[in-house]
């Protein structure tokens, strides 16, 4: 099924598992959620095709609606939201798409939510020595009109290793480098949103192509590929 509408059905289903988040009222209303779940489904398809017109993607997921309550506090069994993620294609291809649906907190994001050990101190020594490149992106005016400023946790004063005072310190302090873009409902549930997805996701472009390049090579620019 080729679909690239949300629907405000799904929307009130949403709404009413937030109402009724337990396990008898999900397993009376079961087949109008896999409904649903199929037809968000054949949306995030969708959403990927139109990626893989500009971009390469190796996988999308779906993630499930049952929750992990067993280190929660919320023991509420089900999530009151879809969501899903795209991840680029190999190891020169670096960053990612993700996109939630949810009545009042839709949002998609992209960028490098927990890079591992290795790929944070490359980022942030490639910072410490000239962060001109990264910041020319991310302040360019049509691109800040979409995602507006660089988003993530970070430590409070400077990692291990590098200077407090430095010039880039509050870049080289960061644990994650992420953007995220927020809808509301009208615009979810209008006809062009699918066209806004994909328009945010292309114009996050210029920054991934910028980091994978930095994580592809050394400090002297030189792959680190195979």
């Amino acid at each position: 099924m080729n679909n690239s509408l949300i629907t405000k059905e799904a929307f009130d289903f949403l709404k009413d598992l937030a109402k009724n988040n337990n396990k008898d009222w999900f397993q009376t209303h079961k087949a109008t959620f896999k409904k649903h779940e199929a037809d968000i489904k054949s949306f995030y398809q969708n959403v990927q095709e139109n990626l893989d017109v500009h971009d390469e993607i190796e996988k999308m997921k779906m993630f499930r609606i049952y929750r992990d309550v067993r280190f929660s506090k919320d023991k509420t069994p089900y999530k009151t939201h879809f969501a899903g993620s795209f991840s680029r294609l190999g190891a020169r291809l670096r960053g990612g798409y993700y996109l939630r649906i949810k009545p009042g907190e839709t949002f998609v994001a992209t960028g490098f939510w927990e890079p591992n050990k290795e790929d944070l101190f490359r980022i942030r020594k490639e910072f410490e020595m000239d962060a001109s490149g990264i910041r020319k992106v991310i302040n360019e005016q049509s691109f800040k009109s979409i995602w507006g400023e660089l988003q993530g946790d970070g430590v409070k004063t400077a990692p291990k290793g590098f200077d407090k005072e430095h010039p880039n310190i509050d870049l080289i302090k960061r644990k994650q480098f992420i953007f995220v873009r927020n809808f509301s409902d009208k615009e979810v549930l209008s006809k062009t949103f699918i066209k806004e997805v994909d328009k945010s996701f292309k114009a996050i472009r210029p920054y991934f192509d910028l980091m994978s390049d930095i994580l592809t090579t050394n400090l002297n620019g030189e792959s680190i590929l195979d």
